[in-house]
This record gives structure tokens, sequence and C-alpha cells, in this order.
């Protein structure tokens, strides 16, 4: 992964993030009717959504950690570099 790739993801997934914390903020002002909902086995849809946030972190929180040690392991194995991975 390039350089300027590996300095740009981490722009990316916090603003995939803000963009569903901001859709639940948005919610919870313009239309808290919507959250008392009970969309599923008798939870409300803030709940639901609380939790989608939670997986959502731990999700994109996994693709920067599999992205990075990729980075990591084209980065030891650049002659450039000066070291070879072992």
């Amino acid at each position: 992964m390039s350089e300027s790739r590996t300095h740009r993801l981490p722009l990316v997934l916090f603003g995939i993030y803000l963009l569903l914390y901001g859709g639940f903020i948005a919610i919870n002002l313009y239309a808290t009717d919507l959250m008392e909902l009970t969309p599923f086995a008798g939870v409300n849809l803030a709940i639901w959504y609380g939790f989608g946030l939670i997986i959502a972190a731990v999700l994109l929180a996994f693709i920067y950690g599999v992205a990075g040690s990729k980075a990591n392991d084209a980065s030891d194995a650049d002659p450039e570099n000066g070291e070879v991975s072992q």
C-alpha cells in the first residue's frame, strides 16, 4: 500500500464513522419519534442504532488493523527501506 493511501485510510474510516454517528445525532434531534419505534424483538431503534455504531467501530478498527499490517509487511519487504524481513 502506498504511503499516501496509508495516511488517507484513517481519515476515510473516520469519515464513515462520523456519517454514521451524525445520522444517529440527527435522528435524535429532528425525528425523536423514530427512536421510539420497536422494529425488532421489542427493542427500540435507539438501542439497535447504538449497537450498530459499536459494531461499526469494531469493524472499522479491524479494517484499519488489517490494512496497517499489510502496509507494514510491504514496507518490511521493500528493498529501498534497507531492512529485510526475517
